[in-house]
Formats: C-alpha cells, structure tokens, sequence
C-alpha cells in the first residue's frame, strides 16, 4: 500500500485520483479530511509520531508531501516543527515498520533566487524558512538513506512553483488580476519563470512510484519557461480575450508598496495578496533545468501552453465554481 502524507493537499489529491484510476491501494495519511478520498483516510499529524506509526501501518512505499510552506507561517517555529521534525517522524516511523521506499516533495526553495537556468547540482542558498527547512528535511532523508544505502530508496522532487485548478496561490492571484483587468506589470516584464502543472507533478509521483530503479533529485519544471510578458499573453490568448494595455510599475515603487501592505497586515491582523516578499519573487528570474526528469523517459501529459488554458478555462470560465473545493497555498 502507498501512503499519501499530506494527501488531502494539492498535489495529494490530484494524485489519489490518478491512483485510483490506475487501480493501486492508497491511503491518506493526513490531519485534515481528505475532499475526496473518506474511505481512504487516516488521521496523523506529522509532528506525532505515535498516530504517524499507527497510520502508516501495512504501508510498503512512502509520498511525504506534508508541509508548512505559505510565507506568513505564525508562529515561525512552524516551519521548523513540521518540515523538519515532522520529517525525522516520518523517518522513525518507516525505520519502525520497515518501510524502505520514500519519495519526498521538497522545493526548488533550497536554491534560493537565481540568475540562470540552474539544475540538481545548484548551490544551496535558501532565501526564507520553507526554503531552509525544506533542505533541512531533505539531510534528514539522506542520512535515513544512507544507513542502508542498498536496500532504501529515496527521491527527491523539487517542485518549482505549482498551478493548477483548485490552487489558491501566487499563480492563481496573478492569473485573477489578469482575467479581471486589473493586472499591473512591475517592473519590465523580461524575468523568466519557470512553473509546473500540478497534473504534471502528480503523473511523475505515479511514474515513480512505478518505476522504483529512479533514485536521486530531480528539479520538477514544465518547459518552456515563460518571461512575465509571455506569460500575461497566453492568458490572454486563453480567455480569448484581446491583449489590454498593461499598466506598468517601476520595481522600486511596487517593492515599496509591498512593504506598506505588509505593515497594514500586521496593523489590522490580516493578510493581503500583495507583500514584499512576493513582489520580490515576482520579479525574480526563477529557472530550472528539467533535464533529469527528461532522461527517466516520463513524458508530462500537459505541455505548459495547455496547462495553462485548462486552469484559466476552469478557474475563469463561465461554469458556476461556488462550492467547489481549493487550497490554499503560496
């Protein structure tokens, strides 16, 4: 049987259904309800390892994809409490019950900013907390690995930014502003970003944990990479909508407003869509090679022109969405 922890997520449920769909057994281990899979789940939370043990009982391979990662975590010790002891659990547990496959979802975070197009060997340079807790858990993994090198396996996926239908992040924000009018390029518009679709990621878990001679990491990227002016035509172009005029923000300015947004959150107690640090990653150049996964022979069902359509479609076309299911995210 394969454990989904954090399974009730994202990426998590995209890849129940493709499991159910190719027939196999699944649970998901998780401390909310899963939307989807009632049957199928089992309450834990990572940070007890007790009800994590108990959970992952009669499971022979491991998807770790739990995780504090919005940017605004309170308290920040969060980070530290789920990424990483949550991830020293998950190897206790498995060390326990003699698991010995473990595939884990950390982040192209590890590497921080970047200026080229940066592959599995980059520098380590995290920026934030989820980016260095997300490496953190990754040692954690590695020294699991390694005290039985032959007989464990262990990938590690590093995700670039994730969009998809349902996701309520920086992608989603982006792809609102357009589609309603009201996008403001900062500043020119020439950084590339590169981004990965969430049916995507989940068909090369799928692939993964089909395929069980793949070991290593692997940088998870749909190409090819978009600038942000690309990207605001192809949304466009998937409304079918006519490019508008786009207001545009010198980076200096729109940093600035970031900074006050996050100055008005902390005095009224809420969050806003715009803050400094997002300004700063929207702006950033964020390429990474997906050479690797290239060379394992999985295919990504979606090339990222039609990725995006079908979000903008389901998110943005005229079908009623009140009710459905999100998730929040960064």
């Amino acid at each position: 049987m394969i454990a989904l922890i954090g399974g009730s997520g994202f990426i998590g449920s995209t890849l129940g259904r493709l499991l159910t769909e190719a027939g196999k057994d699944f649970c998901i281990v998780d401390k909310s309800p899963s939307p989807w899979f009632a049957n199928r789940y089992r309450p834990a939370d990572i940070r007890d390892l007790e009800a994590l043990t108990r959970a992952l009982k009669g499971c022979t391979q491991i998807v770790h994809l739990a995780a504090e990662h919005k940017d605004n975590v309170v308290p920040v010790s969060l980070y530290t409490e789920v990424n990483v002891e949550g991830t020293r659990n998950v190897t206790l547990a498995a060390r326990e019950l003699g698991i010995e496959d473990l595939l884990f979802t950390s982040s192209v975070a590890v590497y921080g900013f970047v200026h080229t197009e940066t592959d599995e060997t980059g520098a380590v340079r995290p920026f934030n907390e989820y980016g260095r807790t997300k490496f953190a858990a990754e040692e954690i993994l590695r020294q699991w690995q390694g005290e039985n090198p032959e007989g464990r396996r262990l990938v590690i996926l590093r995700p670039t930014v994730v969009f998809g239908e349902r996701n309520r992040g920086n992608v989603y924000n982006l792809l609102h502003q357009i589609a309603g009018g009201r996008f403001a390029m900062i500043g020119p518009g020439t950084n590339m970003k590169s981004m990965v679709y969430v049916e995507n990621v989940a068909s090369f878990l799928l692939f993964l944990l089909n395929s069980r001679a793949e070991q290593g990491i692997f940088n998870v990227v749909d190409k090819p990479d978009f600038s942000m002016n690309e990207l605001v035509t192809t949304v466009y172009d998937s409304l079918g909508a006519a490019k508008r005029r786009t207001m545009r923000v010198p980076y200096a300015l729109g940093y600035l407003g970031g900074l006050g947004f996050d100055l008005l959150g902390k005095i009224l107690g809420r969050e806003f869509s715009i803050s400094a640090i997002r300004v700063k990653k929207f702006c950033a150049t964020t390429q990474f090679s997906s050479q690797r996964v290239l060379n394992t022979g999985f295919c990504p069902p979606f090339p990222m022109a039609k990725a995006l359509e079908r979000t903008v479609k389901w998110e943005f076309g005229a079908a009623n969405k009140s009710g459905e299911t999100v998730f929040e995210s960064e």
